[in-house]
């Protein structure tokens, strides 16, 4: 790959390919900018619907076009002109009604816009992938995939597309489709849609680990609930959180196989370094060590390389099962606490401590005899880097990014008792020399940046406030964007505000 330092005078290069991953295609040049990645500040911003219309965005560097999910009442892809990014337009729309079909989520490349689409006549049946010409947003292709289609991406070459089917059960339960992973190729648009039944033997081992399978659960497949996905830049591998099961796997494209289960093990907030607020209604916000754990349960994922060593990063959110059948959420001043480990338990129920948090009901009974010898609560409120050979953790933000954000004065006291700032997103991105890594916070209206390239020492860099509720973030690297500057794209769901951020040069 040529590298090509561009100063402001430099001319710009032709761009031939489209996509949303910044290391889309290697055979392109990549162009590096002198931009310092602490300094992203928002240049331009749209608002395209109300809760539920700006989810997930792709960018196509061809058309120089956002394509966004918007289910604000509707049904259909926005088609927003990112020409200049300081003034964004809304240019079409793609309606999605005659697919039978609700969009989750998108990706771009080469032209192509793919969209997962969840079943609208029955939930729990099987979704689609659908592909769209970007230039005139003709139809190119329908495919079948697994129930519940929740994510969406293109392998780097563009080969492949992979979607991750969480198969959430129907409120009572009746029906239970096994969580999946399709991968279609995208030479003749052939479907390979892999459930984990393979795995069910392994699973005490795992649980061992960390992984949760419900109680509740009639199979071990169909309690498997797959989130999200990132693929290596040589697009073999490809690794999907599971995060209601607290677990990663890892898979083989070439092979079209399922090759592991990383159970993620779980955080203890009994330390200072760990120290979380609690509680919703103390009016207050204070950051202290409790004796509860929390399982990792990310939500998206990410990856990147550093010394050669492969590593993925997590948004660990955390996710509680409610349905009518089964919850498995519920307060912890509701539950029976072992007396002997926890001897100040009517002290611990109060609503100003511990009473007010929501706990995982089906784990933490160690011994079997019906009261709680530890208690677990949902996602650990950070941000965690793994290695992508082994699984293992090589780096938790412990409690920076709910400290960060309160800081910044956007920490939500009213989610203390839940998951503190929920990390949603997570994108890491090469900014000259440097791993730059962006981090979505649902609940406390913000992104951080932290330099990743020591994967060991991350080097926190800002928060910069977003729309309400930021669901997506979408990197453009200089190479692809408008500007020939690096952008940061946020859909917010909340109030459905898209928003475009750019760094100052050096």
């Amino acid at each position: 790959m040529k590298k090509v330092t561009l100063s402001l005078l430099a001319a710009l290069f032709l761009m031939t390919s489209c996509n949303n991953d910044e290391n889309s295609n290697n055979e392109e040049q990549e162009v590096v900018v002198n931009e310092n990645p602490a300094t992203f500040k928002e240049i331009g911003s749209i608002k395209i619907g109300d809760a539920a219309a700006a989810e997930i965005s792709a960018y196509c560097e061809k058309t120089k076009r956002l394509f966004t999910v918007n289910n604000s009442g509707t049904n259909q892809i926005d088609v927003i002109d990112l020409a200049d990014p300081t003034k964004p337009v809304k240019i079409g729309k793609i309606d999605l009604a005659a697919y039978e079909g609700a969009s989750n989520s998108v990706s771009v490349f080469d032209g192509k816009l793919a969209v997962a689409l969840e079943s609208t006549t029955n939930k729990q049946g099987n979704g689609k992938v659908v592909v769209f010409n970007t230039s005139d947003y003709s139809l190119i292709k329908q495919v079948t995939v697994g129930a519940l289609p929740d994510m969406i991406t293109f392998s780097a070459d563009g080969k492949y597309i992979m979607t991750a089917n969480e198969g959430e059960p129907n409120t009572d339960y009746s029906q239970d489709p096994n969580g999946t992973i399709s991968i279609i190729e995208t030479s003749n648009y052939t479907v390979t849609t892999l459930d984990f039944a393979s795995f069910s033997s392994q699973a005490a081992a795992l649980a061992k680990d960390g992984f949760r399978i419900s109680k509740f659960a009639k199979s071990f497949a169909q309690d498997i609930e797959p989130e999200y996905i990132t693929i290596s830049d040589d697009s073999k591998t490809a690794w999907v959180t599971l995060q209601e099961n607290n677990g990663v796997a890892k898979v083989d494209l070439t092979s079209k196989t399922i090759i592991a289960i990383y159970p993620l093990g779980l955080k203890d907030y009994n330390t200072a370094e760990n120290a979380i607020d609690v509680s919703d209604s103390d009016d207050k916000i204070a950051f202290s060590p409790w004796k509860v754990k929390g399982l990792y349960m990310p939500d998206a994922i990410s990856h990147f390389s550093s010394n050669n060593v492969p590593y993925f990063v997590t948004a660990n959110e955390g996710d509680a099962r409610e349905y009518d059948a089964y919850t498995d959420i519920k307060r912890m001043k509701s539950l029976k606490l072992d007396a002997t480990v926890f001897p100040d338990a009517a002290t611990l129920k109060l609503d100003a401590n511990l009473g007010r948090l929501n706990l995982i009901t089906d784990m933490g009974d160690t011994d079997g005899d019906g009261d709680l010898d530890e208690m677990v609560s949902f996602g650990a409120r950070s941000f965690s880097i793994w290695n992508e050979n082994t699984g293992k953790i090589v780096y938790d933000s412990k409690n920076d990014v709910d400290k960060k954000t309160n800081e910044l004065g956007t920490y939500d006291d009213k989610r203390s008792d839940d998951k503190g700032s929920e990390p949603e997103a997570v994108v890491v991105a090469k900014m000259g020399n440097q791993n730059i890594l962006f981090v979505g916070l649902e609940r406390s209206d913000a992104f951080m940046t932290y330099d990743v390239t020591n994967p060991a020492s991350p080097q926190y860099l800002q928060t910069v406030k977003t729309g309400d509720a930021p669901e997506g973030v979408l990197f453009i690297p200089a190479s692809k964007s408008p500007t020939k500057r690096s952008l940061v794209v946020v859909s917010s769901e909340g109030d459905g505000t898209i928003k475009i951020y750019q760094p100052d040069l050096k």
